[in-house]
């Protein structure tokens, strides 16, 4: 449910801006846990790598604020907040290895697609309310995103990582 009903595609944009804050915070809030829960090196570095990244992504939001002149508040994503709930059950409910490993992966790309998808949108706003400067940082983060998610495709698909759930299916 909405905080304040966007009246606007001006409302709808800081709406978004405000709600993709939410998202990177619940992020990097979730990554060490992932990082941690992680028995595969290729995955634990990679996540524990991504926490940097994500980081990066929220000063560059602060940024946005910054050049709009308004002043940050985040708007709870509660589709983040689900998937968060999803990454603890996972790390809890989950013996370490190689199934784990897998979860995180399918866990940590349900991420990486609603940001993609968030930050999409948001570029798509910033270019139709005329911003300059806007679109571009957006598009930073946008293509981080998505190259994050090609490099856990990798690692779904990565030969060792591969082997150990071989060795899971013909136990």
């Amino acid at each position: 449910m909405m905080a304040v009903t966007p009246h606007s595609l001006a409302d709808l944009f800081m709406r978004q801006l405000r709600k993709l804050e939410d998202i990177e915070l619940q992020h990097c809030a979730v990554l060490p846990l992932l990082a941690a829960g992680a028995t595969a090196p290729e995955l634990r570095d990679f996540l524990a790598l991504h926490i940097e990244e994500t980081r990066r992504q929220v000063v560059r939001l602060q940024e946005i604020f910054h050049q709009l002149g308004i002043e940050q508040s985040c708007e709870p994503c509660a589709t983040m907040e689900g998937l968060v709930a999803e990454c603890e059950e996972l790390v809890s409910g989950t013996a370490p290895g190689p199934v784990r490993d897998a979860a995180l992966i399918a866990a940590a790309q349900c991420i990486e697609h609603h940001e993609i998808a968030a930050y999409g949108t948001a570029r798509t706003f910033a270019r139709r309310l005329g911003f300059s400067d806007i679109p571009e940082l957006l598009q930073q983060s946008l293509t981080e995103e998505v190259e994050a998610d090609r490099e856990l495709t990798c690692l779904a698909e990565g030969s060792l990582f591969q082997m150990g759930l071989n060795q899971l299916a013909n136990a």
